[in-house]
């Protein structure tokens, strides 16, 4: 990959984690100022988003689509993937931006990567890397700028907004982890549009999207679509595209994109108060993120060089 094709995979990338942030503060809008009821609101979400991907993925590989049902255990993960990844995420990321606020909701499901690495700590009982005990303790620095702007005797959010915004975290380390046994078989348009349709299916079981709804006003039809367009469909397609031009690990950085983005938005639209502690905060946590992914992949490029001599 020579230096113009890597610019391109990143600014692109850079488009998909900016249209994320965009996603965080108009599930904020929709939460707080629209009022829909939870259950309804990913019914439709869910339903719409995964049955638009399943199309898509229809026109791209036809039959290929289907072939995921055929292996009993990749429809295991997949059933996985669907309910404690892509569900339980969404449920979680919406409460907390219900009773919080769309910034600090993004930051704690930003701590996705540091969840995937203290699971493997616990139950593949691996020793902690120096770079581990880095990031964690930087970002439980700037987590805690985050939540008390500073002012350590009392939380700037609600404790109910903290639990639900670091079961965010934790079911993001899920929605990455789970599909994981799927890439190497199936396309992850494939992936990623029949775990949003089962999620969908499922979350109408329990409210299907013509019972309990809000009466449809613009304002609601353009939130909504725009969370099911540019949630999900258009920063992941992009992400897909950035890959053939820049490595995963450089892609990977642009993530950082989606707190700042967000936080920008909230403050511009939502009329949200930050102040300099809060900015060290989501600044520290993002360093801390970038310093556990730089410290996993030199692990994983001394490995690498290890086995081939």
């Amino acid at each position: 990959m020579n230096n113009k094709h890597i610019m391109k995979g990143i600014t692109i990338a850079a488009i998909a984690s900016a249209i994320w942030g965009i996603s965080g503060t108009t599930i904020q809008f929709i939460s707080q100022n629209q009022n829909l009821p939870v259950a309804w609101y990913l019914s439709v979400r869910t339903l719409g988003a995964g049955t638009i991907l399943l199309l898509i993925s229809l026109l791209l590989y036809r039959k290929q689509t289907f072939a995921i049902f055929k292996d009993k255990t990749a429809l295991a993960w997949l059933l996985a993937y669907a309910t404690l990844g892509l569900m339980a995420n969404l449920l979680t990321f919406y409460l907390a931006i219900q009773t919080g606020n769309a910034s600090t909701a993004t930051v704690l499901q930003y701590l996705s990567p540091l969840f995937i690495v203290i699971g493997a700590l616990v139950f593949k009982r691996q020793t902690p890397m120096k770079t581990d005990l880095i990031a964690f303790i930087i970002s439980l620095l700037g987590v805690v700028l985050v939540i008390t702007k500073g002012d350590f005797t009392q939380l700037a959010i609600s404790v109910e907004s903290l639990l639900w915004g670091i079961g965010s975290g934790i079911t993001a380390a899920f929605y990455i982890v789970l599909p994981r046994p799927l890439a190497k078989d199936y396309s992850p348009i494939i992936t990623l549009g029949w775990g949003t349709f089962i999620a969908g299916i499922l979350f109408n079981l329990y409210n299907p999207v013509w019972v309990g709804g809000p009466k449809l006003t613009l304002p609601i039809i353009l939130s909504v679509s725009t969370v099911i367009i540019f949630g999900t469909i258009i920063p992941f397609a992009l992400l897909l595209y950035s890959a053939r031009f820049a490595p995963s690990d450089v892609i990977g950085i642009m993530d950082a994109l989606q707190p700042v983005t967000t936080t920008i938005l909230s403050v511009i639209f939502l009329k949200l108060s930050i102040n300099v502690m809060e900015v060290i905060g989501i600044c520290l946590v993002i360093i801390a993120i970038y310093v556990l992914q730089r410290g996993r992949r030199n692990l994983e490029a001394v490995n690498y060089r290890e086995a081939d001599f």
